[in-house]
């Protein structure tokens, strides 16, 4: 009967397994070889499998073995997994964490900073959800995220804010593109020159910002869901906009794109905006989060920090 297995037996097949043999399993878990051999004959018996084949040197799984080991291990991760799971519980150590960022935030900052939650907090289970504008308080709002970065501070009093520092937007063209091709030529353009020409904007899937635009200095837009459309259809010459560094240091110093500077963007193309950690006040960030939060600040300001003077380019 199947009802009848153990933890303990699984974990003697897998220990047999890992070993080499009963004499080395049963010195690793401080048991007598006749009780380990015991233990798995009787899960054999119970499965209705030969495990091992017994008639070497030294027990070798058989090809049921082989097939049924994968499982044992599974579930003794499965129970690893629900004692550490009960263990951060009792530590008050969240389940899971919902996270809303703006897609404008540099990815590689969240990715450090989850890859070291992931390290401290193995058993917290990560929700990630990137939305502009508006979308990140709609998260908080449903309850769906446990905080948001974000590049506006929303009018709610019941919201917390952090500043994480600076993020640097560029107004950039083609190369190709006729805007593109005045600021090679060392134009500074007019903003009638930057209304003659499509801008690639981004949609708030919201109604936060509904009859607002951020940053829109052309009548003729074109409107995307996503950051990463945008840059495709700004590389592809369809329009200008800005876009974040980040995104685009490889491609304007490939020469793909070209900053396009004018009276009301400056000589540089380049606008600084803050960004900000927000979490509701009446629900306190747990250990998981506040380590989180503290890594993203870490991480962010290694980003945004200058380059040594021998490592910046010339």
């Amino acid at each position: 009967m199947l009802d009848g297995l153990t933890l303990d037996q699984i974990r003697l097949f897998v220990t047999v397994a890992e070993s080499g043999s009963f004499r080395a399993a049963a010195a690793r878990v401080a048991r007598a070889q006749s009780a380990v051999s015991m233990a798995v004959a009787n899960l054999e018996e119970q499965l209705g499998v030969t495990l091992f084949d017994r008639s070497g040197y030294r027990p070798s799984l058989t090809p049921e073995g082989h097939a049924l080991l994968e499982d044992a291990q599974a579930v003794l991760l499965k129970i690893d997994l629900m004692r550490a799971r009960a263990k951060g519980l009792d530590a008050g150590i969240e389940l899971k964490l919902g996270m809303a960022v703006d897609p404008l935030f540099p990815p590689a900052s969240i990715g450090h900073a989850l890859k070291d939650l992931q390290t401290a907090f193995p058993t917290v289970a990560i929700r990630l959800w990137t939305a502009p504008l508006g979308g990140t308080f709609a998260a908080l709002k449903e309850g769906r995220a446990t905080f948001a970065i974000c590049f506006q501070k929303a009018l709610e009093r019941r919201l917390e804010f952090e500043d994480m520092g600076s993020i640097s937007l560029v107004a950039v063209a083609a190369a190709q593109h006729p805007l593109g091709l005045l600021a090679a030529a060392g134009r500074r353009i007019s903003a009638p020159e930057l209304a003659d020409h499509i801008q690639i904007v981004l949609s708030d899937p919201t109604p936060m910002t509904e009859g607002r635009d951020f940053g829109v200095r052309s009548p003729g837009t074109w409107r995307v869901s996503d950051i990463y459309s945008k840059h495709a259809l700004i590389l592809a010459g369809t329009g200008w906009g800005n876009l974040p560094l980040w995104m685009v240091a490889d491609d304007l110093e490939a020469g793909r794109l070209v900053r396009v500077p004018s009276v009301d963007l400056g000589p540089s193309a380049e606008t600084a905006f803050r960004a900000y950690l927000a979490h509701p006040i009446d629900s306190p960030l747990g250990p998981a989060a506040r380590f989180l939060r503290d890594r993203l600040l870490t991480c962010m300001g290694q980003l945004t920090a200058p380059a040594p003077p021998q490592a910046r380019r010339l």
